[in-house]
């Protein structure tokens, strides 16, 4: 059974680098400016997309919610509501930034929140789309998104394994095109919660599907580990500056920790190499250096009977090695042997 995805240009399998994903969701601060400095930050890092995270938020959110008060350090309004209204892009932004990303050649993925941002989103031609895991749950505006046709990846944290089947049966027969992604919707999230082997049971359960993860941890260690674990498509935070206004910058990767997590899944992939385990041509002279021969021990006469003290094992290894001891012992030399000198088969009789 084939497990692919094509996102944009790229060509997600088993045998793929890692996809990655830059979310810039609202870092941007609600500034077009920032955005596009981000996307092409992200881009010059190495990652394959960037994500934007797109509400209509009277639409979202309950009346009593949009007007709570929002009094804290990461506030950019008086109220709930007026905050996020404050981090939000107007559609003619989102289409601006959408050529841009084009532009420069990076795939733009989005997350719609409800049903009039997906349409939004979907009539401005994103590359495709991500669902969040608080929507794990929300089937029918998953089963809306998946209709689309277009690239979906669906985080799956504070699931059961059964909403992870729900979503899969839901969507899989409206499009093929799905990713899921292991998650832990913790901001950020401890490692012991990662639970990373999730990898690899999404793995063995959805064996047509491309398994990721979503990581919310600081750092980029886990990046390499999920893709050993079998995970080909990898998001993380990203932020210009850790220290900005914002509940987002903390756990996000700055411009080096991205580039670095790029990095380090690329190697990964390459030093998985073989399961044929071999002798690669880079190792033959430190080995030959390192291990031993056999030598005789002291000078030895044509026709001696050749006994285990009349060996040494000293290095370089460029003769027989002592792994062939057994079959040199009791042999007859067919000619002198000095110390030193090589103990080889064409020294021996028969």
């Amino acid at each position: 059974m084939t497990r692919e995805l094509v996102i944009g240009k790229h060509h997600i399998h088993d045998e793929s680098n890692c996809y990655v994903i830059a979310e810039i969701g609202h870092n941007h601060q609600g500034s077009v400016d920032t955005a596009k400095e981000m996307i092409k930050v992200a881009k010059e890092c190495g990652a394959h997309a960037i994500k934007f995270q797109k509400r209509d938020n009277k639409a979202l959110y309950t009346k009593a919610l949009f007007e709570k008060s929002y009094d804290n350090e990461f506030s950019y309004g008086a109220t709930y509501g007026q905050h996020r209204e404050a981090l939000e892009l107007s559609p003619d932004q989102y289409k601006d930034l959408i050529h841009f990303a084009h532009e420069i050649d990076i795939d733009f993925i989005a997350t719609a929140f409800d049903f009039p941002s997906a349409d939004l989103l979907n009539g401005l031609n994103v590359t495709a789309f991500k669902a969040a895991s608080g929507d794990a749950k929300s089937i029918p505006l998953l089963k809306h998104i998946a209709s689309f046709g277009k690239p979906f990846v669906i985080s799956t944290g504070g699931c059961q394994i059964e909403d992870v089947h729900r979503i899969y049966d839901s969507l899989k027969p409206l499009n093929t095109r799905l990713s899921i992604l292991q998650c832990t919707a913790a901001y950020p999230s401890d490692y012991m919660h990662l639970d990373l082997n999730v990898i690899q049971t999404y793995r063995k359960l959805f064996p047509d599907t491309v398994i990721g993860l979503s990581d919310h941890t600081n750092g980029i260690s886990m990046g390499p580990a999920a893709y050993v674990l079998g995970a080909r498509i990898m998001e993380k935070h990203f932020t210009l500056n850790r220290a900005l206004k914002g509940t987002d910058h903390g756990y996000s990767l700055e411009p080096v920790g991205l580039k670095k997590l790029v990095r380090d899944l690329n190697r990964t992939r390459i030093a998985l190499g073989s399961a044929t385990k071999r002798t690669h041509e880079c190792e033959k002279s430190p080995i030959t250096k390192m291990s031993k021969k056999m030598v005789a021990r002291h000078d030895l006469p044509k026709g001696y009977i050749l006994k285990e003290e009349d060996i040494e094992f000293k290095s370089p290894g460029d003769g027989l090695h002592p792994h062939e001891l057994e079959r040199v012992i009791g042999k007859k030399l067919i000619h002198d042997l000095e110390e030193d000198d090589d103990i080889l088969f064409e020294a021996l009789e028969n």
